[in-house]
């Protein structure tokens, strides 16, 4: 009897190989490190060989795990297959993570497609600041992020680019010339703060930032109350007691990438970013404002 080699173990073993080590993988399985370390003690009883390594902080396969590897992932694909053909669903829980910026817009949308592209995955949506989400993907917390920002990374897949507005409270006045604009902002690290006070730079205007927020309802509680204005990125849903300002200068957009976590498989990362490359291209989604003139001393 202990040389069979059972499904649930090898699905913890090609798991450690994709994520590179014991908590990671028991993260991603939602089991504990514990139960992922027996699933691979019993395979390595099964087979009679070494499977795992510890290699610096992390795992790696030795050269029987890797033949293993082949093999597990044969296995797996058709044991889901042969389920499948029988109606059967084998679920597979993915944590998809968002920053805050547009969640409210773009993710009732990707959960109602990918609810029919991948009716087998069980998704549970993470709402968190980048550097959080990127942290999660590093630690196998997160499979997939929706980050904005630079896309020069092997695990981002471009997916678009978000339109910025400015907002402000319907009743602030911008003051005159030469007095700083008051900028309401993410802390840093912020690609919104970046983009927002950047602009104002470009086009000689200064700005100074007024108020902070850790999170999008801080900000956007500031600008309500009349302390500054805020680059937000809202797919044109205007945030209710704000008010776009096109008389400051358009800004850049920013575009919107699908990050992946190691050894996630492509054929569920590919669904994800084919869901929101459709949902960035309806024009519907961004706003349409009049060209407006704005004046440095507006």
């Amino acid at each position: 009897m202990s040389q069979i080699l059972d499904i649930a173990p090898l699905r913890s073993f090609v798991t450690v190989a994709d994520t590179g080590g014991f908590q990671r993988a028991a993260t991603s399985l939602h089991l504990s490190q514990a139960a992922v370390s027996q699933h691979v003690r019993k395979l390595e009883s099964a087979t009679g060989a070494a499977l795992v390594e510890r290699h610096g902080r992390g795992s790696r396969l030795t050269a029987d795990g890797e033949r293993l590897l082949a093999q597990a992932r044969r296995i797996l694909a058709l044991h889901d297959e042969t389920l499948r053909s029988f109606g059967r669903r084998t679920t597979e829980a993915v944590v998809i993570g968002s920053t805050e910026h547009a969640a409210a817009q773009l993710l009732p949308h990707l959960s109602a497609q990918l609810a029919t592209t991948l009716p087998d995955l069980h998704i549970r949506f993470r709402l968190d600041r980048g550097t959080k989400l990127r942290e999660g993907l590093a630690e196998g917390r997160v499979d997939l992020a929706l980050l904005l920002g630079p896309t020069d990374d092997q695990r981002a897949t471009k997916v678009g680019d978000l339109a910025l507005t400015w907002y402000a409270a319907p009743t602030w006045q911008r003051p005159a010339a030469p007095s700083p604009i008051p900028v309401v902002a993410f802390d840093q690290p912020c690609a919104l703060r970046t983009r927002a006070l950047e602009t104002l730079a470009e086009n000689a205007i200064p700005a100074m930032v007024n108020a902070e927020a850790i999170q999008l309802a801080g900000v956007q509680a500031a600008v309500g109350a009349g302390l500054g204005v805020a680059l937000m990125a809202t797919l044109g849903q205007t945030p209710e007691g704000l008010a776009p300002r096109p008389d400051l200068p358009t800004p850049k957009p920013l575009p919107l990438s699908v990050w992946s976590r190691q050894g996630l498989p492509a054929r569920t990362a590919a669904p994800v970013a084919e869901a929101l490359r459709q949902l960035l291209s309806r024009q519907s989604l961004f706003p349409h404002y009049p060209e407006v003139e704005y004046a440095q001393g507006a």
